[in-house]
């Protein structure tokens, strides 16, 4: 049984992402399109445009075009958003980097992708600057080329590319299982997923958005960012969380519509002094990247005086499949994930098999539409492995009502999501094990209260080891939203036949 939107589809236009999200600039003119909450920075839409024309003319210059990888690395900013459009009107993919990312992850995420060049921010171009062969920065830096000076008069490079087939944008992922791999998405992928949503969600000129939620996760990249811009609404960027700078930004800039990870949301149900901030400006607030509690959203929802309704994507599909629309908020039940976007179908089957459920029932979602990704990066057997017959399976288990309304039950997948963050087993796994007293080494998801879920390893030791000295180990070497909060030693890892640890049994 193949399900579908309530919606109409939508036309899919034929163009880059830039162009489809700064190119209509011009008709918003001197209206507000970025502000950084904290410093006060912005740009209009008219500047916005200049801007990235002459970024993109610059990098053209200095030799970055079709073919390329540009990396970027940046907390929210405006300056960031200059930066990614720049260097994908030159032609150039985009890989995003998370800042907290140690040097040696960084460095693996440039060599994966191929970057030929990194952008980064003011306060990590030191860390940039062990890694990378260039490194442009975004601001300035007495050790590395402002990205600015670039900057040169002139039209961007006229591009010959075909938006189906190549790619805009390269995050990575850890897909299902695994370590992280890079998402190819193709300009039609990013586009598609603004013209599905932008039907359900009908974002304009008079909004204006909360951007705290990080650009270099796909969730802040096009759910907030370029949905915003395309909408020609007002986006407030903030470089991290902080409840009391956050709900002064909401209340100073009258925010209309606000982004929420799981953590958030249980800061503002539990928190003293939110009713002391005027949130009377908001009108929609949604929650995604990790399920939400119910009873948590609902005392939230009391605090600010708006409902507050969850959606669901994944980075495989630029990301956004399912969403509670706008008209829909106040009759969509809490703790859903709403109804399918236009132009998506979805199956619900028994997993591990190509066999649909009895309605009703659940099993594992599969996802098929314009914005699922090209495939897994120089990685063919986790991309056949995860898109087949033209589905992608997501590995979470779900369930469907009849009023098309869809629930997210559990997750067949070994991904541990803190604060929405992904962190794959394997790659903490994989650490341990070089640890000279660790044999064999384990890592689950178990529930964590302010993270939701966080790592717990599970390791069979040889000597003498603490649990703390293991957990300082781990933490030396990857970013901190990664370490391992719990060590348990145990006699052995339970595995299959084949070798495949049996998670299920360490989670009980």
């Amino acid at each position: 049984m193949i399900h579908r939107s309530p919606l109409p589809d939508v036309e899919i236009p034929d163009v880059t992402l830039t162009e489809f999200v700064i190119g209509g600039a011009a008709r918003f003119g001197d209206a507000t399109a970025l502000v950084d909450g904290r410093t006060g920075e912005s740009l209009t839409y008219a500047e916005l445009r200049a801007a990235v024309t002459a970024g993109a003319a610059g990098l053209a210059a200095h030799g970055v075009g079709p073919g390329d990888v540009v990396a970027l690395m940046s907390h929210n900013q405006p300056s960031f958003v200059v930066a990614l459009h720049a260097a994908i009107a030159a032609g150039a993919a985009v890989t995003p980097v998370n800042p907290a990312l140690t040097p040696g992850e960084i460095s693996k995420q440039l060599r994966l992708s191929g970057a030929r060049l990194l952008i980064a921010a003011e306060p990590v171009v030191d860390k940039a600057l062990e890694v990378a062969g260039e490194v442009l920065v975004l601001g300035e830096h007495p050790r590395a080329r402002s990205f600015t000076s670039l900057f040169t008069d002139g039209p961007a490079p006229e591009l010959d590319l075909d938006p189906a087939t190549t790619v805009a944008v390269l995050p990575f992922s850890s897909g299902t299982t695994g370590i992280p791999k890079g998402v190819r998405l193709t300009h039609r992928n990013l586009v598609a997923n603004l013209a599905q949503t932008r039907a359900g969600w009908r974002i304009g000129p008079d909004d204006v958005q909360a951007a705290v939620l990080p650009f270099f996760h796909i969730y802040g990249f096009t759910i907030i960012l370029n949905s915003g811009l395309l909408g020609g609404a007002k986006v407030v960027t903030l470089p991290r969380f902080e409840l009391d700078e956050y709900l002064r930004t909401l209340a100073a800039h009258r925010v209309t519509r606000a982004y929420f990870a799981p953590p958030m949301v249980l800061a503002l149900a539990t928190a003293p002094h939110v009713e002391d901030h005027d949130l009377s400006s908001l009108r929609f607030a949604l929650c995604g990247a990790a399920p939400l509690d119910v009873e948590v959203t609902e005392r939230a929802e009391r605090r600010l005086g708006c409902l507050i309704r969850q959606g669901y994507g994944m980075t495989e599909a630029s990301p956004g499949t399912h969403q509670v629309f706008d008209d829909d908020f106040a009759v969509t039940p809490p703790g859903s994930v709403g109804r399918l976007s236009p132009n998506t179908e979805a199956r619900i089957v028994a997993p591990g098999t190509d066999t649909d459920v009895a309605p009703g029932e659940t099993g594992e979602l599969l996802i098929r539409g314009p914005q699922v990704m090209d495939g897994y990066l120089d990685d063919p057997d986790a991309t056949a492995a995860t898109i087949t017959g033209g589905w992608l399976h997501t590995g979470d288990l779900v369930r469907v009502d009849d009023d098309g309304v869809f629930w997210v039950v559990d997750r067949l997948k070994e991904l541990i999501k803190y604060k929405g963050y992904q962190v794959a087993p394997a790659e903490l796994e994989a650490v341990l094990l070089t640890h000279p007293a660790v044999l064999d080494a384990a890592v689950v998801g178990v529930p964590h209260t302010e993270g939701g879920e966080a790592p717990k390893a599970f390791v069979v030791a040889e000597g003498a080891v603490e649990a703390d000295e293991l957990m300082a180990f781990v933490a030396e070497r990857v970013a901190p939203y990664k370490k391992v909060r719990e060590v348990e030693f145990v006699e052995q890892i339970p595995k299959s036949p084949t070798g495949k640890i049996l998670r299920r049994l360490l989670r009980t």
